[in-house]
């Protein structure tokens, strides 16, 4: 065994000598081609003892080594000192702090069982990552490189224990634009459970630069797959530190000099015969089908082109047919041959072939689908069946080797399939049943992010949705947990849906979608693309000409342009909302509005106009019948009063709120309330001031929103201070000024920096709270904030005559 294989081998396993000794049997293994009896047979050793070596639960003695290393005609000596750190190994460390954390993610896909062969290009591959911590894998379509590195990846996934991360960068996909390298950083940033608000919002290189820092301390493996270009992976590449790039892309990435690439071709006529062999087989040993007919197993792998993707589709068809002979398999490739030129494309018509009427139609619809992957779900919508019959034709669909299944649950196309369903379709479909089919998944995700919506709600409740027809079949979420983990599996379908509704003119869906999508946005994606959402969304609504939605969609866009510290495009886009709905007599979208407008009447520095809007959106939702509304608006006007110096009608105003039955603990009226009230008694009552001002901040840290997490701190810190417990409350302003930090939109502080200096003052530090003042009041005039703006240069007034 030459030192560098064994080397890069042997150290995807880590510091743990057992895994690292049980990887280089592992290469072995490989090096022979052979299956575990097999190997176990040839080497004189037992099957079950030689798969306990191979996983690493038993030590070998050195003889065996010594004979598997003889098999293969390797050197078995560089195995020596790894061997003994196995036989006689160091105490186990102490136990660390990260036993602590989540367990990290992992994210590639399966390895596929029958790898076989690629022996040279999988040394090529692990010495790369070795010397260059990249490498990149090209080669011609179904080749097999997305195969090779996920093997690969798997290989050394034990000596990088932070992640094993995926993304496919679609480089060819057909239908779709190659992912671009923001997109991918947002992916795999949120992969690293890296903070959305750490994340800069906008710059390529801002992303860059921070998915490199989160890499510099952990030991992460990425896999890239499917490249267009250099320019599309060059951000997407490790800096300093240890975690490792494996990329596979059709083309030679020529522009990246300090990745290292591997070119790989098809297989042999050996290794395609073994793969062949190994994906027509039974679980239970080989076929005696392809022994019994070598001349027409040879037309087989000849239309296959040795290409492993195509062999593994000839082969699934053959194991699920028993009643064949490679003679009918290699009869049936030779009549679609003349469908596809491709070797691939020829293969794959057989497969489609099989398939009866209805899955023939679910499969070519599928490439019509926007996004990466689905799920049963999905697929009811586009083929207008029943959830059940959807169920069964994917998994007659993943029998036949056209549908993966990357996770439970969720399926994905391979590219070349993909392209040959969406070509079939556009041939046997008529264009107005397609336009159907994707008009109705387009309507399944706008319901669907209704529901989830409404699961996690956000300020007050949404209206449900109008656009299209509601599914029959939609998924139920059972909590707000369940709905945001909704949106993070769907969220690039989602924003794919809303592409494809755009393109394809679906206005009322383009419409309606984006307010479907601020909860989670709050949580997780800021500011910035929910303002241009909403633009486009605005365009929509203009081109429908209908009353309401067109005021909806002015109000939206206010909501995110305040939200983003713009507050006078805001009052612009509120006041273009307020002349068309009242036209429109809509009272539950004038009560939102109107809860909108107290919001930035108050930042204005107006006192008693946002109290009048907040109880007059009370009353238009009383007539809406919407009472969840209703508490919403209630809430804000118990905090106003709060602010305006009314505790004990704040407090009054924010029990009765507290006292309304709900559903959610987290529901936003009750998080307003309860934090209005800790305020309004932290003087009277201090013990349940700081119960409510708790409660409200755990509600807020399980719901996931920093903002609020921050609002909750900022406001413990001001009840202390109220409490004179100067220190306390110093250290919860700074508790929540380290999350705002986190966040990229700086207009945020405004609403806390005056408290803070007010807190410095009162603590005896009178320079940090003339500083603090002096930032809110420059903050202050650059957002418009005329209320932040006075109270700043009152306490600069207060500290000059004090």
């Amino acid at each position: 065994m030459t030192g560098g294989t064994a080397g890069a081998h042997g150290r995807t396993a880590g510091n743990d000598p057992h895994q690292e000794l049980a990887a280089r049997l592992r290469l072995l293994q490989d090096l022979s081609g052979l299956g575990v009896r097999a190997l176990a047979r040839d080497s004189g050793l037992s099957s079950s003892s030689l798969s306990r070596y191979l996983n690493g639960q038993t030590v070998p003695p050195w003889p065996a080594v010594v004979s598997l290393c003889r098999l293969v005609r390797r050197d078995p000596r560089p195995l020596r000192a790894v061997w003994e750190r196995a036989s006689n190994p160091l105490p186990a460390p102490p136990k660390s702090s990260r036993q602590g954390r989540p367990p990290a993610r992992n994210d590639l896909p399966r390895d596929v069982p029958d790898f076989t062969g690629r022996e040279e290009p999988l040394a090529a591959v692990l010495a790369a990552v070795e010397s260059h911590r990249a490498v990149s894998v090209d080669g011609m379509a179904g080749v097999g490189k997305t195969c090779l590195a996920v093997h690969a990846a798997h290989r050394l996934a034990a000596g990088y224990p932070d992640g094993q991360l995926y993304v496919d960068l679609h480089g060819f996909t057909e239908g779709r634009s190659p992912l671009d390298p923001g997109s991918a950083l947002r992916m795999l940033l949120g992969a690293l459970d890296v903070p959305s608000e750490k994340v800069p919002q906008e710059g390529i290189e801002q992303l860059a630069a921070c998915w490199r820092s989160e890499l510099a301390g952990r030991r992460v493996v990425v896999v890239l797959d499917n490249a267009a270009d250099a320019e599309q992976v060059r951000p997407l590449l490790p800096g300093a530190g240890p975690s490792v790039a494996l990329i596979t892309s059709r083309n030679r990435l020529l522009g990246l000099d300090e990745v290292p690439p591997v070119s790989l071709d098809v297989l042999s006529a050996e290794d395609g015969a073994r793969l062949l062999a190994r994906a027509s087989s039974d679980p239970g040993g080989p076929d005696g089908r392809l022994a019994r007919d070598p001349g027409s197993a040879a037309e087989v792998l000849r239309l296959c082109g040795n290409l492993p993707l195509a062999l593994r589709l000839a082969g699934a068809r053959l194991r699920h047919r028993p009643g064949w002979t490679v003679g009918v398999l290699a009869e049936r490739m030779a009549q679609g041959a003349g469908e596809l030129d491709a070797a691939f494309g020829t293969a794959l018509a057989m497969s489609v072939r099989q398939l009866n009427r209805s899955q023939a139609r679910l499969f070519r619809l599928l490439g019509l689908l926007p996004g990466e992957s689905f799920d049963e779900y999905v697929a009811a919508a586009l083929a207008d069946v029943p959830l059940h019959t959807a169920q069964a034709m994917l998994e007659d669909l993943l029998d036949a080797h056209l549908v993966q299944q990357p996770t439970a649950g969720r399926y994905r196309l391979h590219d070349l399939v993909h392209q040959h369903a969406r070509r079939a379709a556009a041939e046997q479909d008529p264009a107005a049943e397609r336009e159907r089919a994707l008009r109705r998944v387009l309507d399944y995700y706008v319901h669907a992010a209704a529901a989830a919506d409404a699961a996690m709600p956000f300020l007050s409740p949404g209206r449900a949705p109008s656009a299209g027809r509601r599914p029959a079949a939609l998924p139920g979420f059972r909590d707000k947990n369940a709905a945001f983990a909704w949106y993070v599996t769907e969220y690039a379908n989602l924003i794919a849906a809303f592409e494809t509704a755009a393109a394809i003119g679906a206005d009322a869906h383009v419409c309606e979608l984006p307010r479907f999508l601020r909860a989670y946005f709050a949580r997780r994606c800021g500011t910035t693309h929910l303002n241009v959402l909403f633009e486009r969304a605005l365009s929509a609504a203009e081109r429908l000409d209908d009353p309401v939605q067109l005021a909806e969609a002015h109000s939206d866009l206010g909501f995110a342009r305040y939200n983003a510290g713009r507050t006078a495009q805001a009052a612009a886009a509120y006041e273009t909302a307020g002349r068309l709905l009242s036209r429109t007599g809509d009272a539950r979208a004038e009560a939102e509005l109107a809860v909108r407008r107290g919001y930035l009447s108050w930042d204005a520095g107006q006192a008693e106009e946002p109290l009048e809007l907040f109880r007059l959106a009370g009353k238009l939702y009383e007539r809406a019948g919407c009472p969840a509304g209703a508490a919403h608006a209630a809430a804000a006007e118990a905090w106003t009063l709060l602010q305006l110096g009314h505790r004990e009608e704040a407090a009054r105003l924010a029990r009765q709120v507290l006292d309304l039955a709900h559903t959610d603990a987290a529901w936003p009226p009750g998080l307003t309330a309860r934090i209005t009230l800790g305020l309004a008694v932290a003087r009277e009552a201090p013990e349940e001031s700081a119960e409510q001002l708790r409660r409200a901040l755990t509600l807020a840290r399980e719901d996931g929103h920093l903002n609020n997490q921050a609002w909750c701190l900022n406001c413990m810190g001001v009840a202390l201070r109220q409490m004179g417990h100067y220190d306390e409350a110093l250290a919860s302003h700074r508790e929540a000024f380290a999350l705002l930090d986190e966040l990229f939109e700086e207009h945020w502080k405004i609403h806390f920096l005056n408290g803070y200096a007010e807190t410095h003052r009162l603590a005896g530090a009178p320079e940090e709270a003339l500083r603090l003042h002096r930032e809110a009041l420059e903050l202050a005039r650059r957002l418009g904030n005329q209320h932040a703006e006075a109270l700043a240069q009152e306490g600069i007034a207060a500290l000059a005559a004090g």
